[in-house]
C-alpha cells in the first residue's frame, strides 16, 4: 500500500494549478443520464471517485470516452436501473443516480450508499423529497428500490440543507411534469455548477445558489458541453499550506469567490492574502495567531477544510477552539496529529488546540479524505520525517497532490511498499 513521505521545515514557494471540484464532477457527470444523447465534460480530475462514478454510469449502460482531463458520455443506450452494491459501497455520492434513474426510466433500483442502514450521513430526505414528487419507496435487503409512472412537481421542504439530497432532486424534477419548489436546499457552489450544467442541457432550474430552488419540468434534456468549475477544498488546502510553512504561493485557476470564509479565517491567522480574478496569493505569517472556527453549511467555514485549518492552529499562538457542526466522528484525525506533538483536547464536538512551537515528525495513519491532507499538512511543517500511511483516501479526492507540493520546494514523495 502507497504511503506519503515528507521531511518537514520547507517554506512552500511558487504556483500551484487547481484542479476540477471532484464534488461538482461527480453530479454533473450522473445528469448525463438525463439525456440521451453524447455529453462532453471537461476539466474533469483524475481521481477515484471519477473512476468509480464512471464505472457505474457504464453498468447503467452509458457509453463513456475518456481522454485528459475530458469525458465524454452518451447515455443514448441507458437500459438498467440497477445500481449494485459492489459499486455504492465504494462511494456515497453513488447515490445521486437514483433521481436521474427514476426520471428517466421510472424506476431505480439503488444500493444503500457504504452498504449502511439509513443513519449518519442519511439519505433520508432524498427519500422523502422523491415521495413528495410522486415515487413510490421501499427498502428492501439493503437496497432503495423507487417506482414512479409519472413524476410530478411539489413543494419539497429538506429539514437540513443536503448538498446530495438537493442535487437529486433538482435532477428527479427536471424532468417531472409541472412545477418543483425545493426550500432549505444547499447552497453550495457545486449545486450551483449543476444546475448551470442541466440548464445548458435544457432544464429549467431557478435560484440554484440560494435556499429556494425552483425547477419547472421540461419534457426533455439535450446534450451539452461543460467545465468543471475549480476545486475550492483543494485551493483551500494549499493556501493553508502557504500559511502554515511561512510561504509564499500562488493559488491559480481557482474561484476566489467560492473561498471567502477561508480567506477569512487565515487573514485572521496573520496570512497576508491578495486576491485577482482566478488567483489567490497567500503569504505565511512570521509567526501564525490562533482562532477558533465553527463548520456551517456553504457560506460558512467548510467542513471539508477543518482538519486542515486544526493542524494550522497546532502551530499557532494562543488557544483556539474548533467546533464541527456537520459531521460526527470528523476528530479522527486528532489522535494521529498528536501523535506529532499537538496539544489537542476534545469536548463533545469541539476541539481545544494549544498551540505548540513546532510539530515532530511521526508515522502517522491516515482514516479518511481530508483527514489524509491535514496529515501532510503537517509533515511539511514538522521537524524531521513523517509518513502518512493508508493514503487511498487522498486519490479519491486530490489529483497528484504529492507532485503539486513538490513543485512548490516541499520535500515529499510517494511510496510504493
Amino acid at each position: 500500500m502507497d504511503r506519503i513521505v515528507t521531511e518537514g521545515g520547507i517554506q512552500l514557494k511558487g504556483e500551484v494549478k487547481i484542479s476540477g471540484a471532484k464534488n461538482a464532477a461527480l453530479p454533473i457527470l450522473v445528469s448525463s443520464l438525463l439525456t440521451d444523447g453524447r455529453s462532453t465534460y471537461s476539466n474533469v480530475p483524475d481521481l477515484k471517485d471519477i473512476d468509480s462514478i464512471k464505472l457505474l454510469l457504464s453498468t447503467l449502460g452509458a457509453e463513456i470516452d475518456t481522454g485528459g482531463d475530458v469525458v465524454r458520455i452518451d447515455a443514448g443506450g441507458l437500459n438498467n436501473y440497477k445500481a449494485p452494491y459492489d459499486l455504492v459501497r465504494k462511494m456515497r455520492a453513488s447515490i445521486l443516480v437514483l433521481g436521474p434513474l427514476l426520471a428517466r426510466l421510472k424506476k431505480a433500483r439503488v444500493s444503500l450508499p457504504g452498504g449502511c442502514a439509513i443513519g449518519a450521513r442519511p439519505i433520508n430526505l432524498h427519500l422523502k423529497g422523491l415521495a413528495d414528487l410522486g415515487a413510490s419507496i421501499e427498502l428492501k435487503h439493503g437496497y432503495v428500490e423507487a417506482r414512479a409512472d409519472k413524476l410530478k412537481g411539489a413543494e419539497i421542504y429538506l429539514d437540513l440543507p443536503t448538498v446530495t439530497g438537493t442535487e437529486n432532486l433538482m435532477m428527479a424534477a427536471a424532468l417531472a411534469e409541472g412545477t418543483t419548489h425545493i426550500k432549505n436546499a444547499a447552497c453550495e457552489p457545486e449545486i450551483e455548477a449543476l444546475a448551470h450544467a442541466m440548464n445548458g442541457m435544457g432544464a429549467d432550474i431557478q435560484g440554484a445558489g440560494t435556499s429556494c430552488i425552483k425547477i419547472n419540468g421540461v419534457s426533455s434534456m439535450n446534450p451539452a458541453s461543460v467545465s468543471i468549475i475549480p476545486d475550492r477544498i483543494e485551493a483551500g488546502t494549499f493556501m493553508t499550506a502557504a500559511a502554515l510553512t511561512g510561504g509564499d504561493v500562488r493559488v491559480s485557476d481557482c474561484e476566489p469567490d467560492h473561498l471567502g470564509s477561508v480567506i477569512n479565517k487565515l487573514r485572521l491567522a496573520g496570512a497576508k492574502i491578495k486576491i485577482n480574478k482566478k488567483s489567490i496569493h497567500v503569504t505565511g505569517p512570521d509567526e501564525i495567531i490562533s482562532v477558533d472556527i465553527k463548520t456551517r453549511t456553504y457560506p460558512g467555514f467548510p467542513t471539508d477544510m477543518q482538519a486542515q485549518f486544526m493542524v494550522l492552529m497546532s502551530v499557532a499562538k494562543g488557544v483556539s477552539t474548533i467546533s464541527e457542526t456537520i459531521f460526527e466522528n470528523r476528530f479522527i484525525h486528532i489522535s494521529e496529529i498528536k501523535r506529532m506533538g499537538a496539544d489537542i483536547t476534545v469536548s463533545g464536538n469541539s476541539a481545544i488546540v494549544k498551540g505548540v512551537p513546532m510539530l515532530f515528525g511521526a508515522p502517522v495513519m491516515a482514516s479518511d479524505l481530508r483527514a489524509s491532507a491535514s496529515l501532510i499538512l503537517a509533515g511539511l511543517a514538522a521537524k524531521g520525517k513523517t509518513e502518512v500511511n493508508r493514503i487511498y483516501h487522498l486519490d479519491r479526492g486530490y489529483e497528484s497532490i504529492e507532485k503539486k507540493f513538490k513543485l512548490l520546494g516541499a520535500a515529499i514523495k510517494r511510496v510504493s511498499s
